[in-house]
């Protein structure tokens, strides 16, 4: 199959996902009147459209912008780092999101973060996103400063991992003394979400997500020289210092973004990457990156449509279904390619 042939099929199927995924939950809406709400904003039910308008479509671009966000931050770390293990939280950064939410709703007593809660909902409050977006920075700025000091890639790694083990430590701490009340509430935000991200959050979100994008294509030249090696890349021209400093800070604006959203949702990193090199059989960084978004959305958009387990009104936490839906896919990779690392070199 030819790689123009593999874009389409794959544009074509993420466009039927997404439709899919409008017409599934705990009210069914045929297909063809959300087609119908979709182009013209019209409805013969008002339900129907509140639905699809207030709560179904949000809920699916989320999908998207989180499958892309997370697919192409994975496969920038494991190019990076050349660690066919290495995911978008490795640098700490969805830790430091964690810590941030963790002081609010651990930190500052059960009043504060029950009106966050109640009144504005885990993802849809702007104060669990602040503390979210401010703990990722914090970790992004430290993660930086050693990088500017550090040249060795594992060694960095390393750190990122060592600083994100400290921060979570800091919140077990903050559990073990916290209220079972408190315990609940975050424990909810570790689940992750898709819901909550609405109206002027959706607008942020996508803003800064393909901001993040645009980093990341800018850099895959760089990326394809790093594949090779430091030492080549600089016989190429590549600064290196430089251009590794653009893909952190472009892994760390995608994952902490959509960890302050949505929360901490696994696996989509570090398992998109390796599907996305079976399929297309290339390293080049120019394909990889728009094939691992596609590929990470209609993953997603999948995941999604599973946990709203249709026809019910239960709706498991999307974080648990792409971990048993990632997890399977890392163990085939490694069992089907005795050497990952081929891939890296």
């Amino acid at each position: 199959m030819t790689r123009p042939l593999l874009f389409s099929l794959l544009i074509l199927l993420s466009v039927v996902c997404f439709l899919v995924n409008l017409t599934l939950g705990s009210v069914s809406i045929p297909a063809r009147e959300v087609a119908r709400i979709l182009f013209t904003q019209q409805s013969e039910q008002t339900a129907w459209l509140f639905i699809i308008e207030k709560i179904r479509l949000p809920k699916a671009l989320t999908a998207v912008l989180v499958g892309w966000g997370l697919s192409v931050s994975g496969l920038q770390m494991q190019t990076l780092f050349r660690n066919p293990l290495a995911g978008p939280s490795e640098l700490g950064i969805t830790a430091g999101a964690g810590l941030g939410v963790a002081a609010i709703m651990l930190g500052s007593g059960s009043v504060t973060s029950l009106y966050a809660i109640r009144q504005l909902g885990i993802s849809g409050s702007w104060l669990i996103v602040f503390m979210a977006s401010l703990g990722s920075a914090m970790v992004l700025l430290l993660v930086l400063s050693i990088a500017g000091r550090i040249r060795d890639h594992v060694v960095l790694l390393i750190v990122g991992v060592m600083v994100g083990t400290i921060t979570i430590s800091i919140i077990s701490i903050w559990q073990y003394f916290s209220q079972p009340e408190q315990l609940q509430e975050y424990l909810l935000w570790t689940f992750g979400s898709l819901g909550g991200v609405v109206d002027y959050h959706l607008l942020v979100l996508s803003t800064v997500v393909i901001f993040g994008l645009i980093l990341a294509f800018a850099s895959s030249k760089a990326l394809n020289s790093l594949l090779l090696g430091e030492a080549y890349a600089r016989s190429m021209g590549l600064t290196v210092g430089r251009a590794r400093t653009i893909i952190l800070a472009s892994t760390s604006i995608l994952t902490g973004s959509i960890t302050a959203f949505c929360g901490p949702i696994g696996f989509i990193g570090i398992a998109v990457p390796h599907l996305t090199r079976s399929l297309l059989g290339t390293s080049n960084h120019r394909i990889l990156i728009p094939a691992s978004g596609l590929i990470g959305s209609i993953l997603m958009l999948v995941c999604d449509s599973i946990a709203q387990l249709p026809g019910t009104q239960s709706v498991l936490p999307i974080n648990v279904v792409t971990s048993l839906l990632g997890a399977p896919v890392v163990i085939w990779m490694i069992v089907s390619r005795h050497n990952l690392r081929a891939s890296f070199s």
